[in-house]
């Protein structure tokens, strides 16, 4: 069974948004899409700076098994990334929602989290999903 912290927020491309207590959030991949991905070898982040909107590719994880895309689930500007990943693309399977995290963001609309799903809705979307 997947972990699925409930102070976190959800989107349907299973990426998870993390509220810092700066006005920033954190995203990363879900403990359920780096379970279905395999090993993780290679973790592509967006560049500081970068303006990004909701669903917009925001950078790619590659793994023994296949390549996804990351997607930004708030519209806004990349503040910070990962740079751990670099070498160590592996913390996104053992730290999914610590140390793997992917890019840091400043949102344009914190409205925008009302549109992501709560830990249970996002349980219940991938039980369904299975």
């Amino acid at each position: 069974m997947s972990e699925t912290p409930n102070e976190l927020f959800y989107a349907k491309s299973h990426e998870w948004v993390r509220r810092e207590e700066d006005g920033t959030l954190t995203v990363g991949i879900t403990d359920h899409a780096q379970e279905a991905l395999g090993d993780i070898v290679f973790v592509e982040t967006p560049e500081i700076g970068d303006a990004i909107a909701a669903g917009d590719q925001a950078g790619v994880v590659e793994s023994t098994k296949s390549a996804s895309d990351i997607y930004a689930p708030v519209s806004g500007e990349v503040m910070s990334v990962n740079e751990e990943l670099a070498d160590g693309p592996e913390l996104v399977n053992t730290e999914p929602y610590t140390e793997g995290w992917f890019f840091k963001i400043q949102p344009d609309d914190m409205g925008e989290l009302d549109g992501l799903m709560a830990a249970d809705e996002y349980a219940e979307f991938c039980d369904n999903e299975d």
